[in-house]
């Protein structure tokens, strides 16, 4: 019954002491949480890490909530700057994206589906492979755009940033994605002939 709730409705009973209405807000967004934790991590083990101490930080300030967002906006900003004081500490190399010394991990994968359902994978993995090659803020953008389907007026909310900033962006990130996209294509289409 808790899972038709809004996320306000579920806040409210977790500031009254209802600690399982929590485990429902988890439930909702853990996915989505990961899924941009992991843009910037690029580890599933990093990733799972980053994804817990939002949580964690999120319950721990959830009285300090003032609703005048979206709380998966607020969320989000959560593991954006999460994300990047893990970063700091990790002092990972973020490389320039036209840096050909970039390498990808992948993870391969079986095809015991129908061939729809493998095109659409295969689409999925090309789109999922140039994501990962952006730069974390690019591929953050991306993601809270198109897979978290949030307006640029929230991303700039969840990242700190003026709305025309985040339009530039996006838009850049867009033409990086663009190339990368075209780049795999091309190497995928010299293997197969």
């Amino acid at each position: 019954m808790q899972s038709k709730l809004s996320d306000i409705e579920l806040i409210d009973q977790v500031l009254a002491g209802n600690q399982s209405a929590y485990a429902d807000l988890v439930k909702r967004h853990q996915r989505f949480v990961f899924t941009l934790a992991l843009r910037f991590a690029k580890g599933r083990e990093d990733a799972e890490e980053i994804a817990q101490d939002c949580f964690i930080k999120a319950y721990r300030s959830l009285a300090s909530f003032q609703r005048q967002s979206k709380f998966s906006t607020w969320l989000y900003s959560i593991v954006y700057t999460t994300a990047m004081t893990f970063l700091r500490k990790k002092r990972v190399d973020t490389d320039s994206i036209d840096d050909e010394n970039t390498y990808i991990q992948v993870e391969s994968r079986s095809s015991a589906y129908d061939v729809n359902n493998a095109e659409n994978r295969s689409r999925s993995f090309y789109l999922n492979q140039a994501i990962e090659q952006l730069l974390p803020d690019d591929a953050a953008i991306i993601t809270l755009f198109y897979k978290g389907e949030q307006s640029l007026e929230e991303i700039g909310q969840a990242l700190g940033m003026e709305t025309n900033t985040v339009k530039v962006k996006l838009f850049r990130a867009r033409q990086r994605l663009k190339e990368k996209l075209e780049r795999n294509l091309k190497h995928e289409a010299k293997e197969l002939i």
